[in-house]
């Protein structure tokens, strides 16, 4: 499958990197090139602009990260984002305990489950691709209720589409899901990209941290349920700080969009957050050239949190609803 826009423009294509199959997204005026990897997560693992690759990626080919899947590029955190305090969760008064012996979902240093069950996944179909005069686009759609295994841990039928969008230099990830069931859907999703940039060494760039609370982790890094002011400065030097931190109330625009954004010498990189987006992790750590500026639909472990009635903007999605929302990443500078 292949689209080219009238003029050459923008480009949107089906194509291969060593030797798999990707979409390559293209934006010529801007120099700005996207590449997708639906069989592994429906991952953006690559934006180049103007030759400077702003995704951060351990590895050089891409058969070494099919080969060892990690975090790099976009991932796309479903159906928990982040962290549960328990291998269970709670939604509409009722406990579902997970099964680990399905072997779908993976555990941190604290045998906490992370990062839900479909990071990886190939089941993502490509269903349009195209471009036009105004951006060259891919969508790709998820029908988790098909798959047992991934019913048996989360039994909320639904569907997700993703849509990549590349217009004017600027990256918009849409992302759209259909509650197919009876029941209200809880909503805690989020998406995990790393960034980087060329122009300073990490411990010098400064970064930009529009929000106004800070949540409170306790040792095994999920929340306490309380909330502090924003201890940090504004720009944030990461000389001497690391980062792996949750913000909530964000600081918007007249779009009700609010922009993260990490600064070197001259390039500049934004992660600019729709109103759905109402939490923002950050994760810089000391001796690792990347920041992640993750767009989440709610704090760490939501769901048993909400249930405990420590968090009151826990989102769901009604019965037959559609619950939709973007986030772009934006450069300058390069």
């Amino acid at each position: 499958m292949q689209a080219l826009a009238n003029g050459a423009a923008y480009e949107a294509r089906t194509a291969s990197d060593d030797g798999i199959g990707i979409v390559q997204l293209r934006d010529n005026n801007s120099d700005t090139t996207v590449q997708i990897l639906a069989g592994i997560g429906n991952i953006a693992y690559s934006m180049k602009v103007k030759g400077k690759d702003v995704f951060w990626s351990p590895y050089t080919k891409l058969s070494e990260f099919r080969a060892k899947p990690t975090l790099l590029g976009n991932p796309f955190l479903a159906p928990w984002a982040n962290r549960l305090d328990q291998h269970a969760f709670f939604a509409n008064g009722a406990k579902y305990v997970l099964n680990p012996e399905l072997k779908n979902y993976r555990a941190d240093g604290n045998s906490q489950p992370i990062h839900g069950l479909v990071t990886y996944t190939g089941n993502w179909k490509l269903v349009g691709i195209g471009a036009d005069a105004k951006s060259a686009f891919v969508t790709s759609r998820l029908e988790f209720f098909r798959y047992p295994k991934l019913m048996a841990q989360f039994p909320f039928a639904h569907t997700i589409d993703m849509t990549y969008r590349l217009a004017n230099g600027v990256l918009e990830v849409e992302t759209e899901i259909t509650n197919l069931g009876f029941e209200a859907m809880p909503l805690i999703i989020g998406y995990h990209p790393y960034f980087r940039l060329h122009d300073a060494p990490r411990d010098d760039w400064r970064v930009t941290l529009p929000a106004k609370q800070h949540v409170v982790l306790n040792e095994k890094l999920t929340p306490t349920g309380e909330f502090k002011p924003n201890p940090y400065a504004d720009p944030l030097t990461l000389t001497t700080v690391q980062l792996d931190d949750v913000f909530t109330g964000l600081t918007r625009d007249s779009a009700g969009r609010a922009e993260f954004s990490v600064q070197g010498k001259s390039q500049k990189l934004s992660v600019l957050y729709g109103p759905k987006y109402t939490v923002a992790v950050v994760y810089a750590p000391k001796g690792r050239d990347f920041i992640c500026f993750e767009p989440m639909t709610g704090i760490t472990n939501s769901m048993n949190l909400a249930h405990e009635g420590k968090y009151k903007d826990l989102q769901s999605i009604a019965p037959g609803g559609v619950w939709k929302e973007s986030f772009w990443i934006r450069t300058d500078g390069f």
